[in-house]
């Protein structure tokens, strides 16, 4: 199996629990504070890892305080890093929980939301065929190199989370990225926003038009839907919420999985459906190896056979 190459953020998650988010001139105080390695790319590449998908991820790691912590975490988990910037600041990503587990972030970006087609310089780029890619980067002032990396590479599967800030990613380059069919991961508000349609199946359908790849719309509570020239619906797995960091980058990770392993959409909507769930059971996106294997085990049986690592 070739490997999916992981091109993103690795950074320091702050996890502030607050009762609600603050308004303007407002005095709160926090219930509880933890420190997580965290960031999109880290998210989904530990998913990967999880199923024993090869992927390579490429994330470069700066300077500082949060820098440091980044390098040390990953290390600590066997990660390579192939870029490591300590001249250059890197961020973090202050993570405000609510009561009921919803979230909100405020990020600082650093070095690691960049890329340079040198980052690949020590990955081993003969065994790539697909990449992932976050719409954060895409909207940053070194997006347009991912998009010219891509371009030259059009045999990659390209898996597409755009995010929250989808409608600031710059027309130009979101055109670029649809033209190059990747397969689309959004929520459902996204799903509406961007399309200016009024339900997920709308939005997808109308997507799935313009990148003839399928499209994965997440529901919350809902399930997921997935376009793929036919309508898949995933039922929600229930669960007690902790809070919905990573929810969506698990999710994405597990799909990616799915389909490097040969299942269908479908079911890789139904087994991301489990992974994300066991996520926003517990506090902060990193899922440790005894909960995957936890939401592993709760899969149908035919599911677990054709996913195990």
């Amino acid at each position: 199996m070739k490997q999916t190459l992981v091109i993103d953020s690795a950074v320091v998650d702050i996890i502030l629990h607050i009762d609600h988010l603050p308004k303007t001139g407002e005095d709160i105080h926090i219930s509880r504070q933890t420190r997580s390695l965290g960031g999109c790319a880290y998210l989904v590449s530990d998913i990967l890892r999880h199923f024993a998908v090869p992927y390579s991820l490429c994330t470069a790691v700066g300077g500082g305080i949060y820098g440091d912590f980044v390098a040390e975490r990953l290390t600590e988990r066997g990660v390579p890093i192939y870029v490591r910037r300590p001249e250059a600041k890197n961020g973090c990503c202050y993570c405000l929980v609510e009561r009921g587990g919803e979230r909100t972030f405020i990020v600082d970006h650093g070095v690691e939301y960049t890329f340079h087609e040198s980052y690949l310089d020590h990955i081993d780029t003969a065994a790539i065929d697909s990449v992932y890619v976050c719409g954060l980067e895409l909207e940053e002032a070194t997006g347009e190199n991912i998009l010219a990396y891509l371009e030259k590479h059009r045999e990659y599967t390209v898996y597409f989370a755009p995010g929250a800030r989808i409608m600031r990613i710059q027309p130009e380059r979101m055109e670029r990225m649809l033209a190059l069919s990747p397969v689309l991961h959004l929520n459902e508000g996204e799903s509406l926003a961007f399309t200016g349609e009024k339900t997920a199946e709308a939005a997808a359908e109308r997507l799935y038009r313009r990148t003839q790849n399928a499209v994965i719309v997440t529901l919350g509570e809902g399930g997921a839907y997935c376009f793929d020239g036919q309508g898949h619906f995933a039922p929600p797995v229930p669960t007690l919420v902790g809070d919905t960091i990573g929810a969506g980058d698990s999710h994405m990770g597990a799909v990616i999985a799915a389909r490097r392993k040969g299942l269908s959409f479908a079911e890789g909507l139904m087994a991301a459906n489990f992974i994300s769930s066991a996520v926003v059971a517990q506090t902060g996106g990193l899922l440790e190896d005894r909960e995957f294997a936890k939401a592993l085990a709760a899969m149908p049986t035919e599911l677990q056979e054709k996913l195990m690592p």
